[in-house]
């Protein structure tokens, strides 16, 4: 984004005569988090936004004016969107498809395309992108740590076609390979687990509290209460136990790529 949004708010801060952690302070915030912001490197949410507002007497200006990304998600999703490209380490638990920043084209847009409405080919393309730009966060080599947690039907579960998800389980077990992402496979044999009724996506920070986020069917759901989320790390911890170990999982992953590749 441009700095504008982050410029005018500086320039406000120091009218009010005040410094960042002054700032922080009075909005409940932390200075990191206001220095993010007023560089650029970061959009505020919309709650961060209406106590900045009300912080420095701007009415509902910083609320108004929050910068608008070019990105083509569900309503519900919007925000942990924002939030997903903030954090510094993420625990996701897939139920049934692939993560969406460890998807390729090909699965991507076989995932995008069935639809309760029909949609055109730009709403698609428009999908796909955003879709793609996702994993985009995985270029450093280093942040966000990302741990996926996969149901076994993940793997099973055909998307698009036997080369697809061929294309697909080989694009992760190279990211595992390389030791960008940890991945452990949540096997059948495992049984019934409490994580088994949705999606599930753990995002921590260097300078804010940890948020939870869920998904089911056309809908989600961002959560920040302490009590909830630490319930939901511990539920994760637990599945994370009964899961296979790293080396199992990544041999599942190339037994399973490999039938895959030798279809009929």
């Amino acid at each position: 984004m441009t700095n504008v949004y982050g410029e005018w708010l500086k320039a406000q801060r120091e009218a009010a005569g005040l410094t960042q952690q002054e700032l922080a302070d009075i909005a409940i915030m932390t200075r990191s988090h206001i220095a993010h912001i007023e560089a650029g490197r970061r959009i505020p949410s919309q709650e961060d936004a209406r106590r900045l507002d009300r912080a420095l007497g701007t009415g509902d200006v910083l609320q108004s004016f929050l910068p608008k990304q070019d990105v083509a998600v569900a309503d519900y999703f919007e925000a942990a969107l924002e939030l997903e490209q903030q954090a510094t380490v993420i625990q996701e638990f897939a139920l049934s498809l692939v993560p969406g920043v460890l998807q390729t084209e090909g699965y991507a847009r076989a995932v995008l395309r069935p639809s309760v409405t029909p949609r055109s080919e730009e709403e698609c393309d428009r999908l796909l992108v955003t879709r793609l730009n996702r994993g985009k966060i995985l270029s450093d080599p280093v942040t966000p740590l990302f741990c996926a947690l996969v149901d076994e039907a993940v793997l099973r579960r055909h998307v698009g076609s036997p080369e697809i998800m061929a294309e697909q389980l080989t694009h992760i077990i190279g990211m595992v390979e390389c030791e960008r992402v940890r991945v452990h496979v949540l096997p059948f044999g495992a049984g019934y687990h409490p994580l088994l009724q949705g999606m599930l996506s753990l995002m921590m920070f260097d300078d804010q509290p940890p948020v939870a986020y869920g998904e089911g069917v056309l809908m989600g759901k961002l959560h920040d209460s302490p009590s909830l989320v630490e319930t939901l790390q511990r539920t994760y911890t637990l599945a994370l136990g009964d899961a296979l170990p790293r080396k199992e999982s990544l041999a599942l992953l190339r037994a399973t790529a490999k039938e895959y590749g030798h279809h009929d």
